[in-house]
C-alpha cells in the first residue's frame, strides 16, 4: 500500500473514531426482559442543567494512538409541548489537522422528559465530508408511537430511548445491585427501527485514561452490527464509581485498527467526582 493510500484510509477512520462519543448508546445491544424497568420511570441523581462533558477521540494505528476529534456533551433545562425536559446536545467535529481534507460537524440532539427521562425528541444532523442529511424523531407516550419527519408511524415499547437519551438513563442505573455479568436490557428507536439491546455489568475496577486514574464501573454493550463495528461485545466502557456515573474511557476495535474516547474535561456535575485517585498534569 502506498503512503498516501494509508494517509487517506486512516483519516477516513480518523473522522469516524468521534462516532464513539456520539453513539455511546447506539453501540449497545439489548434483549428485553422485566429488569427492562431500569430504563423506566427513573429519578435523575445523575446529573443537572448545566454539566458539560468534554471528550477526545484517539484511533490506534499500529502502536501509535493519533488523536482524532472531539465531541462536546451539554445539558440545558427547557420545556418541549408543555412538559418540563432536558435539552441534551451532543456536538462532534474531527481534529483540525485533518479538516482540510476530511471534515466532520455531527450534531445530536434530544428532548428528555424530566420527570420520566424518556426522549420526547431526537434529531441527528450529519455533516462528514460531501455527505450530508438530518434525522428527526418524535415520540408521542400516550401512543407509544415515533414518527419521522417524512410522516411514517413506528410502534413502539412503552420505555423505549433514542440515541442520546440511553446514554443519560444509564447514568442513573444502581449497578450496585447487580452481580458482575448480569445484563440489563432496554429498547432503542434509531432511524427508523425498533433495537432491543442490553447493558453487561462486569464489576468494578481501577482505569486510567488519558486524564488521571479513577476508581471505575466497568460495562460492556452489545454492538449493533454495522460498517465500522461489528456486532457483538467487542466495546468496552467505564464509569465513574460515583453518583456521577460519568463516562471516563471507551475502548473498541473496529474494522482496521481500534478506536478510544476519554473523558477530558467537565463542568457543572451534579454530585462531586468521588472516583478521582489521581489527575495527571
Amino acid at each position: 500500500m502506498e503512503p498516501g493510500d494509508t494517509v487517506a484510509k486512516a483519516a477516513t477512520l480518523l473522522s469516524k473514531t468521534k462516532k464513539l462519543l456520539l453513539t455511546l448508546s447506539l453501540l449497545t445491544g439489548f434483549s428485553v426482559s422485566n429488569a427492562q424497568n431500569d430504563f423506566c420511570n427513573t429519578v435523575n441523581t445523575a446529573y443537572r442543567p448545566g454539566e458539560k462533558l468534554v471528550f477526545q477521540a484517539y484511533y490506534n494505528m499500529g502502536f501509535i494512538w493519533i488523536y482524532a476529534g472531539n465531541a462536546v456533551f451539554t445539558v440545558q433545562s427547557t420545556t418541549y409541548n408543555g412538559k418540563p425536559s432536558y435539552y441534551v446536545k451532543g456536538d462532534g467535529r474531527t481534529a483540525p489537522s485533518y479538516e482540510w481534507f476530511y471534515k466532520v460537524r455531527d450534531l445530536y440532539e434530544s428532548y428528555i422528559d424530566q420527570q420520566t427521562l424518556l426522549p420526547l425528541r431526537h434529531s441527528r444532523t450529519i455533516n462528514e465530508g460531501h455527505i450530508s442529511f438530518r434525522h428527526d424523531i418524535k415520540f408521542d407516550r400516550t401512543e407509544n408511537v415515533a414518527t419521522l419527519a417524512n410522516g411514517n408511524r413506528h410502534p413502539i415499547s412503552r420505555c423505549t430511548q433514542d440515541v442520546v437519551s440511553a446514554i443519560y438513563f444509564a447514568r442513573n442505573i444502581d449497578y450496585n445491585k447487580y452481580t458482575p455479568g448480569t445484563r440489563i436490557p432496554f429498547d432503542m428507536f434509531l432511524d427508523d427501527k425498533l433495537y432491543s439491546l442490553y447493558i453487561k455489568y462486569m464489576g468494578k475496577e481501577k482505569v486510567k485514561t488519558k486524564k488521571g486514574t479513577f476508581n471505575a464501573i466497568k460495562i460492556v454493550p452489545l454492538l449493533i452490527e454495522g460498517t465500522m463495528f461489528s456486532g457483538g461485545e467487542g466495546m468496552t466502557v467505564w464509569v465513574s464509581d460515583d453518583k456521577n456515573h460519568l463516562p471516563l474511557r471507551v475502548s473498541s476495535p473496529i474494522v482496521v485498527g481500534s478506536v478510544k474516547a476519554d473523558l477530558m474535561d467537565y463542568a457543572g456535575l451534579a454530585n462531586p467526582f468521588s472516583s478521582i485517585i489521581k489527575i495527571d498534569d
